[in-house]
């Protein structure tokens, strides 16, 4: 091989291992994370996991993408060590896949009809095909769908070349001599498990495997070590991204070794055996692109039907090496935010999806601090002060970790779907934490009232009733329609919200009216405005939720502007909940 057949292969190599990332992240895109949540809604039926594992691996073409997104579920206590065993068994089913689409490079024949199976053939059509649909589906499911075909065909033109550069390799000894080396069972291994746990991708290095085979050096007997290798080496992916996770998953990711380690001793041992006494006719043939996705899906598929009914015995391993410590016994071990975890930024829509289930949480705690804080205007007490101010600390730290974390979730690729959810939830936390801000605000004016013995008028007292109900009423209208995601429930808020306006102007009158008649000092009037202030200030961030709401539906509209986009019936209907509004919330007559 001269220099130029090595810059071939190398810029083949790039070409597979890109092609490979491009499709795998267009693939992912597509499932929308529809296939993590079904992992994740996982029960605990062992056969269940491997078919699901196997089945999720399949089309995301990664087991190392399935096994770190398992440690990530055990981390974030969504899945038991149980359950996730089942799932890390079908991965490695699942990744032959790729192997037997790389097997078509090998097709050879003087058909046309089986000759169009050939990569060669039909990818410079799929990429075609795929770029067409990227240039004209922007910010689209198309765009997609034509990143994934334009990654295989990447894919398959990078193995074509690495193939077409190592052909004359066949016709240098030297080469071959290096290759009688992996013979030995036990270097075949560490190679094997080297080159995977440096490029950390099994299907990758079984693709590379694949296309050095067309050099015809290699037999079944040598590369049947360097496959079981490769499962070894793509263990590699599952323990680093257990680093700095808690003991379950580390222990998740020793199951995964443990399984790829015992799979492999026991095949080879048992290939060993039956090859010492039965002589394999074909342990000298030369093997081919197929064969090696023949040996590979078969050591997966032996090893997981061997083991499953071990489950329980992987499970007890893993926990031998990493024992139960006592602050597991006394559970204290409880991870801060565990849904907010890394290890799920790979795969966004999935990630987005853990910090909607947090922004629930977050807005829950909101609506429950502020619901509190009005019930204390009428019965104070300082139990419920304390709970009100300690729930406004937690929604804090709420803000600042889904907002780091959403910051991390928008440097990663994402579709326009997920860019739009990402911009939707920081808006929405924004909110959340303002009204909690709010809630600790009217604390503070109820204490002030408290400690200097001022009392509402019977009349003000009435009107801040009124104006309470109103405030709870488009509160729990709005988190309702957040949590539901409830686009016709979002569009009764902004009505509410105009009324609530109007209740405001209406109560600081009639206060400025008492101040004047003397019914009212001072200082209680600059509390009254404090207080429905704060509950004004509440409905427009109400109306700012509602609104991101809509806009996922209806992207032209924009905040604080829904009328301007609202047909003729939408207008009678705004104007008929205006008018129930109006008559619901009316203050007693002066």
């Amino acid at each position: 091989m001269d220099i130029f057949g090595i810059l071939t292969l190398i810029g083949g190599l790039a070409l597979f291992l890109y092609g490979m990332d491009v499709m795998g992240a267009g693939l992912e895109k597509v499932s929308g994370g529809k296939l993590e949540r079904i992992l994740e809604k996982l029960t605990s039926n062992p056969l269940k996991g491997v078919l699901l594992g196997a089945g999720v691996t399949a089309v995301i073409q990664s087991s190392s993408a399935t096994t770190v997104m398992v440690v990530g579920f055990v981390n974030s206590g969504i899945m038991k060590l149980s359950q996730a065993i089942g799932i890390i068994m079908g991965a490695n089913i699942g990744t032959t896949v790729t192997s037997w689409l790389l097997s078509l490079t090998g097709i050879d024949s003087g058909n046309v009809w089986i000759n169009l199976l050939k990569p060669s053939s039909f990818t410079p059509v799929l990429a075609m095909i795929g770029i067409v649909l990227m240039m004209t589906g922007k910010k689209s499911k198309k765009a997609d769908v034509g990143e994934i075909l334009l990654g295989f065909a990447v894919l398959m033109t990078g193995m074509e070349s690495m193939s077409g550069a190592v052909k004359p390799l066949a016709d240098v000894p030297e080469f071959t001599n290096i290759l009688t080396m992996f013979h030995n069972p036990i270097l075949g291994i560490l190679v094997g498990a080297l080159l995977t746990a440096v490029i950390q991708s099994s299907s990758a290095s079984v693709g590379i495997l694949q296309a050095l085979s067309v050099t015809g050096a290699f037999t079944y007997g040598s590369v049947i070590p360097i496959i079981l290798g490769q499962n070894i080496g793509t263990c590699v992916t599952a323990m680093i991204s257990s680093v700095g996770a808690n003991r379950n998953a580390k222990r998740t990711a020793f199951v995964h070794l443990y399984f790829n380690i015992i799979g492999t001793v026991l095949f080879l041992t048992l290939y060993s055996i039956l090859n010492a006494v039965i002589h394999f006719p074909f342990a000298n043939d030369t093997v081919g692109v197929a064969g090696i996705a023949l040996i590979h899906s078969i050591f997966n598929i032996f090893a997981t039907v061997v083991l499953f009914p071990f489950t329980k015995g992987l499970e007890k391993l893993a926990y031998l090496t990493l024992p139960i410590t006592e602050e597991e016994k006394s559970k204290k071990e409880v991870q801060e935010f565990p849904l907010l975890d890394d290890r799920f930024l790979a795969t966004p829509s999935f990630a987005i999806e853990q910090c909607h289930s947090m922004s629930i949480e977050m807005a829950n705690l909101s609506k429950d601090s502020f619901l509190e804080a009005i019930g204390l205007l009428e019965n104070y007490t300082q139990e419920v002060a304390d709970d009100i101010i300690a729930k406004e600390n937690l929604v804090d730290k709420y803000e600042d970790k889904l907002r780091a974390y959403l910051t991390k979730l928008s440097s990663q690729n994402l579709t326009y779907a997920d860019s739009q959810n990402v911009s939707t939830l920081l808006h929405c936390i924004t909110d959340f934490e303002r009204i909690s801000d709010h809630a600790a605000n009217i604390v503070d004016s109820i204490i002030e009232m408290t400690k200097k013995e001022l009392v509402f008028s019977k009349k003000a007292e009435e009107e801040m009733h009124v104006f309470g109900k109103a405030v709870e009423d488009i509160l729990c209208r709005t988190m309702t329609a957040y949590t539901a995601d409830d686009e016709e429930l979002a569009k009764t808020v902004e009505p509410l919200e105009q009324v609530i306006d109007e209740l405001n102007k209406a109560i600081k009158k009639r206060h400025i009216k008492r101040l004047r008649k003397g019914k009212c000092s001072i200082e209680l009037g600059l509390v009254l405005a404090d207080i429905v202030t704060n509950y004004e200030r509440v409905s427009d961030h109400c109306s700012n939720i509602a609104v991101c709401l809509i806009q996922e539906q209806d992207k032209e509209v924009e905040e604080h502007d829904l009328t301007a986009h609202m047909d003729e019936e939408d207008n009678r209907k705004f104007a008929e909940q205006i008018k129930e509004y109006t008559e619901k919330y009316a203050l007693p007559e002066k």
